[in-house]
């Protein structure tokens, strides 16, 4: 890590650059391919005056990520552990909860360090690597968690592709290995956890707040449909806050055993719950022709999706699939109309929302909105980091 190379950032971006914008764009790497994974690059204007530093690592976001807009900083040992021992300060209210025992410890860009994410399950840290770049830096991170948390085990996923196809591994780094399921907690809830299969660990930390808000405020005595359920955590949270029922609908075969199990580990009866594999989009034409209604209807679909008959993309896409909501919603029933795209804004996001309800002759309201919850930081410099967004709409009569 020695060699450094000199990018010169196009003078239409170096303001933006000079602003703390800390992406680099394939825009100012135009010799992308010849630049090896994890090389430090330093950004220039045209009079070769210093901007800022970074390293290039491919990833589906883009090309590296800038680090540090001095020139003298090195990145080295400490300077990834002073920010991640920063970001473990920060966290210090969610180590002292003990009603939740899930949640992001360090958040790539929004933490000061783009590429890798770490959360916590309950004394156990697992680190999120999206590009071959920031794994060149893994000693790095690794030595910064010895020294800094303590812990029962430290795990990784290597979220970026070798050779075309993900790295598949148990995913085991240091400390005593875990026997999954995990059992953590959220807001008094528990979760079954695991490191060991595949890329996703069981449920998505980023909806924390929206989850509380379902049991909390609106599911008693309601009809639930959740869509696109996963491993069924809205269902759960929906049916402990006194849910009439939940239908839990997902394309993927494991979402019925998963299901099943984040249920039990709750002490919920699943079998008063219906669990369907089912593609959505032919649920929802199902829930048409019987004239089903639910009270609530949980829209949560992942930025883009492919099944036999579908493809789905959540900026091409979403206001058809609200429509197919709106149709099954009872009158004074909610939506939760979820995204975690990237490529919009919450402002037009609620335009998707507002052309759904006008070509479906409807009117609505905005009930409250989410986006991600205090423990994944992130920073005014870059507005697509903060990508969860999250909308509650009540269907009205007429």
């Amino acid at each position: 890590m020695g060699t450094e190379l000199n990018i010169k950032v196009k003078s239409n971006l170096v303001n933006k650059y000079k602003g703390g914008y800390p992406l680099v764009t394939k825009e100012i790497l135009n010799h992308a391919s010849s630049v090896e994974e994890g090389v430090l690059i330093n950004l220039v204007d045209e009079n070769h005056s210093f901007i800022g530093k970074g390293y290039y690592g491919k990833q589906n976001k883009g090309y590296g990520w800038v680090l540090t807009r001095n020139k003298d900083e090195k990145i080295d040992q400490s300077f990834f552990e002073r920010k991640i021992k920063a970001a473990l300060e920060k966290r210090k209210s969610f180590f002292n909860d003990e009603e939740t025992t899930a949640f992001r410890v360090f958040n790539g860009e929004g933490d000061g360090i783009g590429g890798f994410t770490i959360d916590y399950f309950d004394g156990y840290y697992l680190i999120n690597w999206y590009s071959k770049g920031i794994y060149t830096f893994y000693d790095y991170v690794i030595t910064s968690l010895k020294n800094l948390a303590q812990y029962k085990a430290i795990y990784q996923k290597k979220r970026f592709r070798a050779d075309g196809k993900f790295i598949e591994e148990d995913g085991f780094v240091d400390g005593e290995r875990g026997q999954f399921p995990i059992i953590v907690k959220e807001n008094g809830v528990n979760f079954a956890v695991y490191f060991n299969e595949e890329a996703m660990v069981g449920v998505f930390l980023d909806q924390r707040d929206v989850r509380r808000t379902i049991r909390d405020k609106y599911a008693k005595g309601k009809t639930v449909l959740n869509t696109f359920s996963y491993t069924g955590a809205f269902s759960v949270f929906a049916a402990l806050g006194g849910a009439a029922k939940t239908t839990s609908v997902d394309l993927a075969n494991r979402s019925l055993p998963k299901t099943i199990e984040q249920f039990s580990v709750n002490g919920i009866d699943y079998e008063a719950h219906d669990i369907i594999v089912e593609d959505v989009f032919h649920y929802f034409k199902y829930a048409g022709k019987k004239n089903l209604k639910f009270d609530m209807v949980i829209l949560d679909p992942p930025s883009f999706a492919r099944s036999k008959k579908f493809t789905f993309s959540a900026e091409k896409d979403y206001k058809n699939l609200l429509k197919e909501a709106i149709a099954i919603t009872d009158n004074n029933g909610v939506i939760v109309a979820s995204t975690n795209s990237a490529s919009f804004d919450m402002k037009k996001f609620k335009t998707f929302i507002d052309t759904a309800f006008k070509e479906s002759n409807g009117k609505y309201s905005i009930v409250e909105e989410f986006s991600l919850p205090q423990d994944f930081q992130t920073i005014k410099q870059f507005k697509e980091g903060n990508y969860l967004k999250v909308v509650f709409i009540k269907k009205l009569n007429g």
